[in-house]
């Protein structure tokens, strides 16, 4: 794969991330002073964040984000490639460029680490959470409940300053790729029974529910089965049995995997980040985690 410069990283980043975010005071009726501000784009003036700030936030840079993504390009020994996206406020998808796969099973099912970088400006700390991505479903996901998999990152100006301790910090979250393959490999070698798994997400409904509720439940049942199926023949496994056994890594991507793809496909999403952060926010997904993880222990 070929290798970017830090040079060019910082220009994506600089390039996507081509404004500022500007705190101005808010008035109140026939121009009464307030102690509150609200924070504008610069190149669009669209408000940024649901709330109003006080004189003391000072909101981060552009220059802020790129210095976090300097810092994770040293973690990893300089080879990174970015993608950037805004969500009232800096989201960056970093993809280590020579970080070692995992081999999940045969040559079809691999992982590669990928780390989400969030910046907001909603007053908490920065966050960097190590996940990975799956050529065999084409999923990026995120095991939140997987020790080591996220950092945060105190929010203050001028990152720069503080190079060092960034780069330990992602130094650090760099370690967790090694915790999560770890479980990955665990979930892997662990059977789940896959209507159970299922229905305990996915409860059946009551015998009183209406029809409506009956086909809900049964289309998404065919659906998670249907992606299940799919990635058990792209990755060369054989067939499913009878008792319809998988593995707790198998039954845990078909549902997250689901959500991400099949979930959303009519609800219009504008991308496929946005369906990335949908899928690592969801409720079902984390039960899936859980119940997922709980195998595994």
């Amino acid at each position: 794969m070929t290798t970017i410069s830090s040079d060019q990283v910082s220009a994506k980043v600089r390039d996507t991330f081509n404004f500022s975010v500007d705190k101005f005071p808010l008035s109140g009726p026939d121009g009464m002073s307030t102690p509150w501000y609200a924070l504008f784009r610069s190149d669009t003036s669209n408000v940024v964040g649901n709330g109003s700030v006080t004189d003391r936030y000072v909101p981060h840079t552009t220059d802020d984000v790129c210095a976090l993504v300097d810092a994770a390009g040293e973690a990893f020994d300089g080879n990174i490639d970015v993608k950037c996206h805004f969500r009232d406020g800096h989201y960056v998808d970093i993809k280590p460029t020579s970080a070692d796969r995992l081999k999940v099973y045969g040559e079809r099912d691999n992982v590669w680490p990928r780390v989400i970088l969030q910046a907001g400006y909603d007053g908490k700390a920065f966050r960097a959470t190590m996940g990975y991505y799956r050529d065999a479903c084409a999923n990026l996901a995120m095991m939140s409940r997987v020790n080591g998999t996220s950092v945060s990152i105190r929010h203050t100006s001028g990152l720069r300053g503080h190079m060092d301790s960034l780069i330990s910090t992602f130094n650090t979250l760099k370690d967790g790729w090694k915790s999560l393959t770890d479980v990955i490999t665990n979930l892997q070698s662990r059977d789940v029974q896959m209507v159970d798994f299922l229905n305990a997400i996915y409860p059946q409904p009551a015998e009183d529910a209406s029809k409506r509720a009956a086909t809900v439940h049964r289309e998404r049942t065919e659906s998670i089965v249907r992606r299940l199926q799919r990635e058990n023949f792209a990755t060369g496994r054989p067939s499913i049995g009878d008792d319809f056994k998988v593995s707790a890594w198998q039954a845990y991507n078909a549902v997250q995997g689901f959500v991400q793809h099949d979930a959303q496909s009519k609800t219009g999403f504008k991308s496929d980040f946005d369906r990335i952060l949908r899928a690592s926010r969801d409720a079902n997904v984390k039960q899936a985690e859980r119940l997922a993880l709980g195998l595994a222990a």
